[in-house]
């Protein structure tokens, strides 16, 4: 009773942890949807069936297993048990146990005292009286050693427990403050980002600027080299009628115009000569 007992404690533990586990993980607002409270109480539904439905089995298997041992010990000694079914349902005896397992854990210190009285030896030492007294003096044993590790194993469990709470809000407080990280990273990133825009755009108004600056100095560079051709153009048609003016009066320029003018009456006299033999004939 004392195992069972350890057992369901231990499973009542977890039940608890379920519903902690529920209330640090998932209730962090003040309000919810009718989904979101249905998909919760789903959720701790599988979870505490889970556990219940594995102590039931562990309890049964258990049973299973206790009753084993005891038929197989009434073997070696050519013993013929007996069980009825039906009373595993009688509620008085069921009331009675219930009883017995509260005083029996109520006087736990009294009945400590008590069994290390020395208790009285058997008549007959010999036979199956003998095998039987060995045998359960090996079962206590064996009893005393499984509620060690029990207790050991419970305190484990506790303190796997307690780990197991203290690494979730560890790694619930990691993720916030990485969170956090995180957003201040992008805050700074973006701060950057906005000055390497604000920076590159001030670069090319510079660049603009100086570049509508150089085209307006082209412009006025190319306006005056206009001008400046328009009036070496005019100087140079001045300077070519100067020139001419001054050839025509030279004696060689008079001289082949004079020849030039004979030519000509020469070739009119020629056409004349030639026009009139043309109509002889």
């Amino acid at each position: 009773m004392r195992f069972a007992r350890s057992k369901r404690a231990l499973r009542l533990k977890t039940i608890d942890s379920c519903f902690q586990d529920l209330k640090d993980s998932r209730l962090m607002e003040e309000t919810y949807t009718v989904d979101e409270v249905s998909d919760m109480l789903d959720g701790l539904q599988v979870l505490v069936r889970g556990e219940v439905e594995m102590e039931l089995i562990n309890t049964a298997h258990t049973n299973v297993l206790l009753l084993r041992q005891l038929f197989s010990q009434a073997e070696k000694f050519y013993l013929r048990l007996q069980t009825d079914i039906s009373e595993l349902e009688n509620r008085e005896l069921l009331e009675q146990v219930a009883e017995f397992e509260k005083t029996d854990f109520k006087a736990n210190s009294k009945v400590n005292q008590e069994s290390s009285k020395p208790k009285l030896a058997p008549l007959n030492e010999g036979g199956v009286s003998e095998l039987l007294q060995k045998e359960i003096s090996r079962l206590q044993e064996d009893n005393d050693k499984l509620k060690a590790r029990l207790r050991t194993l419970e305190s484990q469990a506790m303190s796997a427990l307690d780990d197991k709470s203290k690494a979730e809000r560890a790694l619930k407080d990691l993720q916030k403050s990485q969170g956090d990280q995180q957003s201040a990273i992008h805050a700074q990133e973006s701060t950057n980002l906005e000055g390497t825009v604000a920076a590159m755009q001030a670069d090319f108004e510079k660049t603009l600027n100086a570049n509508v600056a150089s085209q307006k100095d082209l412009q006025n560079c190319l306006v005056s080299a206009k001008h400046d051709l328009l009036h070496v153009q005019e100087q140079l048609s001045l300077a070519e009628k100067e020139l001419e003016k001054k050839f025509q009066q030279t004696a060689a320029y008079r001289n082949m115009k004079e020849i030039l003018t004979k030519k000509n009456e020469q070739i009119k006299d020629l056409r004349k000569r030639l026009q009139r033999y043309e109509s002889d004939e």
